[in-house]
């Protein structure tokens, strides 16, 4: 194994990870000067609706698959074995229910931002503080995912740090401003590719170099990383069958059904149909690339053992921990290492660059148009490149920002869950209770969010403060009675269960999502209660799911191209006319 020396890349590399950044821009171009050439802001911001299922599926895709999860998934099946697999079986319910709750609602609604929904179905207030909040999960995590593997590649490499940080920021920045959504989502094709094909490379030649699988899968039962079914239903568990497959559920609701930035790429179909499909295609290539990161975890275990890098003071963090292997397994083969980038940089710039224009998107729909004149078609259009533009600069700035916070790293991507729950359970209240009413959502969100801050940053709090050291054991004779050997051995080895607020604090992040949602739902509902409940006969039919047997007529009518009204309820419990097209 190679020594605590940084190793380099080779000009092959920097080839290859060049051509990674030239092709991203090269079809931002192209979209810049074809079809539409991005004149209208239905092409800048939703491809003309005119996308099919695979390129909208795989974006979907990689918009999920960001730099961290390539980094991260590794890294935690070495550490802690494959009881994270588990999470897979989140993905099948975490699909289903998009698909055939908040898919046809959007879609039907023939909405541009989720956020108009919630103007739609409660008032204008709550919708700017849904767009806010947004607005909030995504700027900081922007910065985060750019940051991270630019450091860990940095470290492991010696690859100048804010020269990989401007090279990415800059070029997606570029395609995305210049080729709107169509240039997003065909990148996002382009390098989920690479992505696959990197984290491919690397198993099958680190598969190789320990023996063959079978060896990997000897060494990895010796290690015990191969984690059986764990049921134990305690929430304060880190990884259990629980807290991966039904808490991950939210967790996915959160992301694929109310997330802009997926939400987008739906009402960027054709149909709705395409659009449906397209949650289905996504199912297979999950389970694909958790394997994949799954494998990796064992194969790193079968060739480090127990002596990680990490532990030899190689590496400084587990995330640098995977381009370490990496590096060390491919350091014979010339141009795979930089494969293997280009696949990390693809996960980061797919993530970026559906950021940057869904952040563009709701500024430009939920912040600015209902609040300025009407405004020409060419003038908006362009505006909204201005916003991609400059969303594009603070995710350099906040990058910056990263590299100072330290350890708060992780805090800042806990801020991503935390958020994306209160937010699912907005949407919640407002399409699966048609008696919620436009306090009770603006209560329940504000209490969400103080409740996911609360755990998150106690739970991060929490774990910095030093263990309570044992009690002194005072022993007055020679002889150690067995009673007091066992009462020793028992204090050491067994693990308390927290109480009180520890208990708070030491909820599993993966339930993180549910807790705050249904938070969001329950004070809602209870507000909306005693501040007088909307009447059913008040809400317009396709702003709440259907039950079954009614029938949707607005949607249905929607989608015929013909301009309908619907009602907004406005704060003083009136309704608004608007007109949807």
């Amino acid at each position: 194994m190679a020594g605590a020396v940084q190793m380099h890349f080779t000009a092959v590399d920097y080839v290859i990870f060049a051509i990674l950044l030239v092709a991203s821009t090269g079809i931002g171009l192209f979209y810049a000067f074809s079809g539409g050439r991005q004149r209208t802001t239905q092409e800048f911001l939703l491809a003309d609706r005119s996308m099919s299922c695979l390129p909208v599926s795989l974006s979907l895709l990689a918009t999920f698959q960001s730099a961290v999860a390539i980094l991260g998934a590794p890294s935690e099946i070495y550490t802690h074995g494959t009881q994270y697999w588990f999470l897979g079986c989140s993905y099948f319910l975490g699909l289903l229910i998009p698909a055939h709750i908040f898919i046809p609602v959007f879609y039907r609604l023939q909405l541009t931002s989720a956020y108009q929904y919630l103007e739609l179905r409660f008032n204008k207030t709550v919708r700017i503080c849904g767009t806010v909040t947004f607005i909030f999960q995504m700027v900081i995590y922007m910065g985060v995912v750019l940051y991270a593997p630019a450091l860990a590649l940095n470290a492991v490499t010696g690859f100048d740090l804010w020269g990989a940080v401007l090279a990415m920021g800059l070029v997606c920045t570029l395609y995305t401003t210049l080729g709107g959504l169509k240039a997003v989502i065909w990148t996002d094709v382009f390098q989920t590719i690479v992505m696959f094909a990197g984290q491919l490379a690397v198993i099958v030649v680190g598969t190789h170099q320990a023996g063959g699988i079978s060896e990997v899968w000897r060494k990895a039962q010796n290690g015990s990383r191969i984690s059986g079914l764990d049921l134990n239903p305690d929430p304060l568990e880190r990884h259990t069958f629980w807290t991966l497959g039904v808490g991950g559920v939210f967790l996915m609701l959160a992301l694929y059904g109310v997330n802009q930035a997926q939400v987008q790429r739906y009402l960027s179909s054709r149909t709705e149909k395409e659009a449906v499909m397209s949650c289905y295609v996504v199912f297979p290539c999950q389970q694909i690339v958790l394997t994949l990161g799954c494998l990796m975890g064992l194969v790193m275990y079968a060739r480090y053992g127990e002596e990680s890098p990490l532990d030899k003071g190689y590496v400084k963090t587990n995330d640098q921990m995977v381009l370490y292997f990496v590096m060390d397994v491919l350091q014979d083969l010339p141009g795979l290492p930089g494969l293997f980038v280009a696949c990390l940089f693809s996960g980061a710039l797919s993530t970026i660059s559906s950021a940057f224009n869904s952040l563009a998107t709701v500024t430009m729909e939920d912040l600015i148009k209902p609040h300025v004149p009407p405004m020409t078609e060419a003038r908006a259009t362009l505006l909204s490149k201005g916003l991609a533009l400059v969303y594009g600069l603070v995710c350099l700035v906040m990058a910056y920002i990263a590299s100072l916070m330290g350890s708060v790293l992780q805090a800042a991507l806990s801020i991503f869950g935390m958020v994306g729950g209160p937010l699912l359970g907005l949407f919640c209240l407002g399409m699966f209770f048609p008696w919620a009413n436009s306090i009770g959502a603006l209560v329940g969100l504000a209490a969400g969010l103080i409740m996911a801050f609360w755990i998150g940053i106690g739970s991060f709090v929490a774990r910095l403060s030093p263990p309570t050291p044992l009690p002194p054991l005072n022993v007055t004779t020679g002889n150690m009675t067995t009673q007091v050997m066992t009462t020793l051995v028992s204090a050491i080895t067994t693990k308390s269960r927290p109480t009180g607020l520890q208990a708070i604090y030491s909820l599993s992040y993966m339930w993180y999502s549910a807790h705050n949602s249904t938070t969001v739902v329950v004070v809602g509902l209870i507000v909306s209660l005693l501040t007088g409940p909307m009447k059913e006969k008040d809400i317009t039919p396709g702003h709440c799911v259907p039950r079954a047997g009614e029938a949707a007529v607005l949607p249905a009518r929607a989608l015929q191209g013909e301009a309908v009204l619907y009602h907004a309820p406005g704060a003083n419990g009136q309704s608004n006319q608007h007109a949807a097209v």
